[in-house]
C-alpha cells in the first residue's frame, strides 16, 4: 500500500468539470463487482455540488480521487451516502474510509435528525460503516420511499429483491439512527468480534437468495448472462437481531 495524503472537500460548483469522470468511474466498478448502483447523469452530479451535498477528494498532487454525495428520502427523515466512488490508482489507500467520514459528518450537520442509512455488499464497507456507529438492520427499518427503491432497477440483483418483496437481497442494510444507536467504539468492537459470522451469513444469504434463480437458469439457458453477473456478484446487528436480518428469506 503506498502512502497517500488527500485533501477532501465539500464540493462545489468549481468542481462541476469532474462529474462526467465521476459518472464514468461509478458506471465502471459497478459492471467490474458486478452489481449495481442507482446510475446518475453528470447533471444530477453537478446539482448535488451546487447544493453543497457532496464531498469530493483529490490527491496532494491536485489528481481527483474520489467522490460520494447525499440523498434524503422520506421527507428527509432518513439520508443516504451514495455514489462513494475512488479512484482505481487509489484504492486500498485508506481513503474510502476517509471520504465516508467526511460525508458522514456532513450528513450530520445538514440532517441532524435524520436516519442515515446504507446497503453494501462488502465486508469492507461494513467495517467502514461499523466504525461510523452504524449497526446491521433488516430492510423493514430502511426508508420505504419508492424513488430509492426504484434505484436498485440498475443492479442484476434487482430481481431477486422484488421477489423478496423488497424485504431482502444481496445487500446488507446498516443505519445509523441519531435517536437510538450505540456508540462507534461499540458497533467497532461489535464488527471485530463477529467480523467471521457476517461473512459467513453473507455468503449463505447470498447462494440462498440465488438458489431459485440459478435452477430458473437452468430451465431458461436463453438468460445465462442475466445469471452470470449474480454469480459474478456472489464472487466479489446488534448481536440479538444478526440471524433476523440475515435470514429474513
Amino acid at each position: 500500500m503506498e502512502n497517500h495524503s488527500f485533501k477532501i472537500l465539500i464540493a462545489d460548483e468549481s468542481h462541476q468539470d469532474f462529474a462526467q469522470i465521476i459518472v464514468d468511474e461509478m458506471e465502471s466498478s459497478a459492471k467490474a463487482r458486478g452489481t449495481g448502483i442507482a446510475k446518475r447523469s453528470p447533471d444530477y452530479v453537478k446539482q448535488k455540488m451546487h447544493e453543497g451535498k457532496a464531498v469530493i477528494a483529490f490527491s496532494e498532487e491536485g489528481v481527483w480521487a474520489g467522490f460520494c454525495y447525499i440523498e434524503t428520502w422520506s421527507h428527509g427523515e432518513y439520508v443516504a451516502n451514495s455514489g462513494l466512488i475512488v479512484s482505481p490508482q487509489f484504492r486500498k489507500s485508506g481513503l474510502a474510509k476517509m471520504i465516508k467520514k467526511k460525508i458522514f459528518e456532513l450528513s450530520r450537520r445538514m440532517y441532524p435528525d435524520a436516519k442515515i442509512f446504507g446497503l453494501t455488499t462488502g465486508l469492507a464497507v461494513m467495517k467502514i460503516n461499523s466504525e461510523l456507529g452504524y449497526e446491521p438492520v433488516t430492510y423493514s427499518e430502511l426508508t420505504q420511499d419508492d424513488a430509492f427503491w426504484a434505484g436498485c432497477k440498475s443492479c442484476v440483483n434487482y430481481e431477486i429483491l422484488m421477489s423478496k418483496g423488497r424485504k431482502n437481497c444481496m445487500c446488507t442494510a446498516m443505519l445509523y439512527d441519531p435517536k437510538d444507536h450505540y456508540e462507534p467504539e461499540e458497533t467497532t468492537q461489535d464488527f471485530k468480534k463477529h467480523s467471521k459470522l457476517y461473512e459467513r451469513f453473507m455468503r449463505i444469504k447470498q447462494w440462498k437468495l440465488l438458489a431459485p434463480f440459478m435452477k430458473h437458469h437452468l430451465d431458461h439457458p436463453e438468460q445465462k448472462d442475466v445469471h452470470d453477473g449474480r454469480v459474478k456478484a456472489v464472487a466479489s446487528t446488534r448481536h440479538k437481531s444478526l440471524f433476523h436480518f440475515f435470514f429474513n428469506f
